[in-house]
């Protein structure tokens, strides 16, 4: 017996899902297979993860998900274009059977309404009545374009369960087939049913294939190619071919493939993408490495230590996609209604069959098949697909309207039960752009100090550092900008500083160690507002000036507060809604930024596998949690949280993993999503309490024979009018 030690896991990608009921029917049948201890299928993801033994091959995996009608893949994370491929195809072909189903039910959908009394006046040509016409133009639709629906519910009933699609063939087919032998013609009501359904898929795959956008975004940080020394030379080799031990050359501008230590160089990196510090960070020999940061303006030789599937990058996007894809209750409900729903409809309908023919109007199969046609007509599920689409339609609308945009049903349902919010520093409650916000001098007379800091400036132009661009930023800010035709020469120190010689005086720019060790000493009259500020996590740039004029420069540089940060937080706390702060930066200033703002929980120099864990942990004391964030670095965190909020104005990457995204940026707008989202999930409740509702009077009223088919048929188009205007109502509201 082959013990659960000698396990292996696994991904497969799927192909075919129609509904809920299409997952389970998976999960039921891997399950049955020898050697297979653990499967969940992931409906929204289309995957499927699997813990088996390890003697049972991809190969039988993939034959059995195709012998329950299914389609798979072997998840590759790395290689995700076959995958897309495959997605897309189904996207535009779902497009085109829908358009080609408008274009053919639009006639019959024209003679049906002119049956309405208050409609009559409408011209009818008469050939559109004609029995022959109308099978002829609703056979395509029914057998052709709505042959798939056949293929799923002949596979659903083949195993044992039945799904929405059972329904859609047996009430469109009764009304097809009714229409060529009996009195009345109902074939309208099939061909616009299935367009219907049709639309509803078409929507729902679109949105289900823009899931994998995120991932891909995380995947083109990994550079394809690394610099590696092979017998003491330096040789370009594919990423994957990388191992532990490698001595890989980094250049100024490129990303780092691996994790590892510097052995030789010095440089910065800006690492925000992963850690969310706005600041460049210097890497010395010894320092650690990160795969996907961005090196800076030196060369660097570093030693792997992590390659592969083992970097933090790699972490950070196998972290995404377990997150992801994660089920709304209120959509659970509607899968459970919908497994109970079909067979109930089906047996309803053939008692009531039996019941007239041998009962009420014994021998009259007419009577008999009129009612159960009606039954299963006026019960198809048209309004309880379109309850949440159209609601989603109008709810996202609205929102856009408000710099709001909304990614997913579930995340209109999630935003309602918000009661914890946590905000990542960096970019989100500040600008995320560096800026002078003090300076401090000594040995600078008033006459020469504008002319000095003209000089300054000059020099910093010549460096693409972040905190070169804020001290030309100040230079801007305080009109001291040089005449740009006057070039300076200037010497580059990477991990250092900069150097240059103007008009008789020698300049140093850069760290203090730096400038010490140029010569410089720092003057005790400005030593305690250095104190100060470095204790408040603000980055510091000193200049020393040397020749004709001896003095010092101290430059401030902060991440300046957004203005609207602290209105959006006294607003949450008035909804009850507790704000936190998660960040990878200095505690020193992430608390200041809190107190700033008005937060009171502050976790500070977090990486980001540590603020998707926190997000977790909330989670499991039953807090619905949210979390905004505008970096890469927040996308195991926006992927964790109940609701990912990511900030228009960001990275790609977080924009993609979130639910949610603020066009503008305006965290102000966070108010105003809590309130669109509580309306729209009562709007959507609204639709399924209608739509459920409508089934319960409607199946009774048609089993007693009150409802012909073609009334059913009008009433089924009613039931889903109302919904669609019972959404349009939130368009009008404030």
């Amino acid at each position: 017996m082959e013990t659960l030690s000698n396990t292996t896991e696994r991904t497969l990608d799927l192909f075919g899902m129609t509904c809920a009921n299409c997952a389970l029917r998976i999960e039921k049948g891997l399950s049955k297979m020898d050697g297979v201890y653990e499967v969940r299928v992931n409906f929204a993801r289309e995957s499927v993860f699997l813990r088996t033994s390890d003697s049972v091959s991809i190969g039988s995996l993939l034959e059995k998900v195709e012998s329950l009608g299914y389609s798979a893949l072997v998840h590759d994370a790395n290689k995700q274009s076959e995958t897309e491929k495959k997605q897309k195809e189904q996207i535009r072909n779902l497009k085109v059977r829908f358009l080609l189903s408008v274009f053919f039910s639009l006639p019959l959908f024209y003679g049906m309404v002119t049956h309405f009394q208050f409609l009559s006046f409408i011209p009818m040509p008469h050939f559109l009545m004609d029995r022959f016409v109308q099978m002829a133009i609703a056979f395509p639709v029914q057998f052709l374009i709505g042959f798939p629906f056949y293929k799923s519910a002949y596979r659903a009933l083949r195993n044992g369960s039945a799904n929405m699609d059972v329904l859609v063939v047996i009430g469109t087919s009764a009304a097809y087939g009714y229409s060529i032998f009996g009195k009345d013609l109902y074939f309208e009501t099939s061909a616009v049913l299935i367009t219907f359904i049709l639309g509803g898929k078409w929507i729902e795959h679109f949105a289900k294939g823009k899931s994998s956008d995120g991932i891909n975004a995380l995947l083109k940080l990994r550079p394809e190619t690394a610099t590696v020394k092979s017998n003491g030379e330096w040789t370009e080799v594919p990423n994957e071919y990388l191992k532990q031990g490698d001595m890989v050359l980094v250049k100024a501008g490129e990303r780092f493939p691996m994790d590892g230590i510097v052995s030789e160089g010095a440089s910065f990196a800006d690492e925000s993408m992963l850690t969310g510090e706005s600041m460049p960070v210097e890497k010395k020999i010894g320092d650690s490495i990160l795969s996907g940061t961005v090196n800076g303006n030196g060369s660097l030789v570093v030693k792997a230590t992590k390659v592969g599937n083992d970097t933090t990058l790699s972490h950070i996007i196998r972290s995404v996609e377990e997150s992801l894809g994660t089920k709304a209750p209120i959509q659970r409900i509607a899968d459970q209604i919908s497994a109970y729903f079909v067979p109930i409809v089906i047996s309803i309908s053939l008692i009531d069959f039996f019941v007239w023919y041998f009962a009420f109007t014994p021998g009259d199969i007419t009577s008999a098949i009129e009612t159960s046609i009606a039954i299963l007509v006026i019960a198809c599920p048209c309004a309880l697909g379109l309850a949440t689409p159209i609601s989603l339609l109008v709810g996202t609308g609205r929102a856009a309207k408000h710099g709001v945009l909304f990614r997913s049903a579930e995340a209109l349902e999630s935003v309602s039960k918000i009661n914890w919010i946590a905000f990542d520093k960096t970019g989100t409650l500040t600008e995320g752009k560096p800026k002078v916000t003090e300076m401090i001098h000594f040995g600078l007379e008033q006459a020469s100090q504008d002319q000095i800091l003209k000089n300054v400036v000059r020099m910093e132009q010549t460096s693409d550092h972040p905190l070169a661009k804020a001290i030309v930023g100040y230079g801007k800010e305080k009109n001291l900008l040089p005449n740009s035709d006057l070039l300076v020469s200037t010497k580059t120190f990477p991990g250092g500083g900069i150097q240059s010689e103007q008009e008789g005086n020698y300049y140093v720019a850069g760290k203090r160690t730096f400038v010490e060790e140029s010569g410089f000493i720092i003057s005790k009259s400005i030593q305690e507002s250095i104190t100060t500020w470095s204790e408040d996590g603000s980055s510091l740039v000193f200049v020393g000036i040397r020749g004709n004029i001896e003095g010092m420069i101290v430059f401030r540089v902060e991440d300046s507060l957004r203005n609207d940060a602290k209105e959006a937080i006294s607003s949450l706390k008035s909804m009850g809604v507790e704000p936190v702060l998660l960040t990878g930066d200095h505690p020193n200033s992430a608390n200041k930024v809190a107190e700033l703002v008005g937060i009171s929980a502050v976790y500070a120099g977090l990486l980001p596998e540590e603020k998707a864990k926190i997000i977790v942990t909330f989670k499991t004391e039953k807090i619905h949690s949210a979390m905004v964030g505008d970096g890469i670095n927040d996308a195991p965190a926006l992927a964790s949280a109940d609701v990912g909020i990511a900030m228009g104005t960001g990275s790609d990457v977080a924009i993609q993993t979130a639910d949610v995204v603020l066009v503008n940026g305006d965290i102000q707008r966070i108010v105003d999503l809590i309130s669109i989202g509580k309306d729209t999930v009562t709007n959507i409740r609204q639709n399924f309490v209608w739509a459920l509702g409508y089934n319960l009077l409607g199946i009774p009223i048609a089993a007693s024979g009150l409802l012909l088919p073609w009334v059913s048929g009008a009433a089924m188009a009613f039931s889903s009018i109302s919904v669609v205007l019972n959404a349009l109502r939130m368009s009008r509201w404030k």
